[in-house]
């Protein structure tokens, strides 16, 4: 037997309204489905006002060239549930070897199919415009990668216009075991690739934990470092208007000026 409720009448309001807590900006970001360092990364960069939302995307553990073909069905999909009723200024896809695997421009597509308002980046984009607001052209490249991974990495910052002095990799296969590698082993694995003629060193990968050692590996080689999930907050803050310098995280955010996102 259902129970009858008992009216409620609320009295008529005037309610006032602010900007909320992202009155800055807000920016998406899409995920791997394993993936457990970049939204920590993400975070820890993100100023005060600035929103910060995800979502993931079906991927094997196993990262190779086929595994990482087959999630480009499901980016589009995956962009368009992030605020589904409300507008992002900008959203990124977060993967570095499936945005070279798959291609930079048919990811930037599929971003812009989901969410139309938003202007689409990736990481390695974000990681291009950072190298070249260094003014960095040779530069050393560190990566967790397999080799057939690897292959597309040079060829596409070579794409780019820059001098691949080095490129080396750990041969790992699985997302969680790259989530594992010891920061201070990254720091010692990057270092050790550096060279006199080198402008800067790049780190490959946002699920390595390499902004942990962003300062210091700077520090150490005295000259810049760029690492993944550093340079596509970057890139992502100057797309979306925010200029603020951030300590701790290199070089780079001590930059004037900004980035512009992918054109529509």
């Amino acid at each position: 037997m259902s129970e009858t409720l008992e009216a409620v009448r609320s009295a008529p309001r005037t309610v006032r309204y602010d900007k909320g807590r992202h009155l800055r900006a807000k920016i998406g970001f899409v995920l791997l489905a394993m993936e457990q360092t970049v939204e920590d990364d993400v975070f820890k960069i993100a100023p005060p006002g600035v929103g910060i939302h995800f979502n993931r995307l079906q991927m094997s553990n196993t990262a190779t060239v086929d595994t990482l073909k087959n999630m480009a069905p499901g980016i589009e999909a995956s962009a368009s549930l992030i605020l589904p009723d409300d507008e992002l200024d900008v959203l990124c896809y977060t993967c570095n070897c499936g945005t070279m695997v798959i291609g930079e421009d048919r990811v930037a597509a599929a971003l812009k199919r989901g969410k139309p308002e938003a202007k689409p980046t990736t990481v390695m984009t974000g990681v291009v415009r950072a190298l070249k607001a260094l003014e960095a052209k040779r530069i050393v490249v560190a990566t967790p990668y397999l080799d057939e991974i690897n292959a597309h990495v040079l060829q596409f910052l070579k794409s780019h216009g820059f001098d691949v002095l080095d490129l080396q990799g750990l041969n790992i296969s699985t997302n969680t075991d790259i989530d594992l590698v010891d920061p201070q082993y990254i720091r010692e694995f990057a270092a050790s690739l550096d060279r006199p003629d080198a402008d800067a060193v790049f780190v490959c990968c946002g699920a390595l934990r390499a902004l942990d050692i962003v300062a210091e590996l700077e520090a150490e080689v005295a000259k810049p470092v760029v690492v993944s999930n550093q340079a596509m907050m970057w890139d992502c803050l100057r797309s979306a208007g925010i200029e603020d310098k951030i300590g701790g995280y290199g070089r780079l955010f001590n930059l004037s000026g900004g980035s512009v996102g992918l054109a529509a």
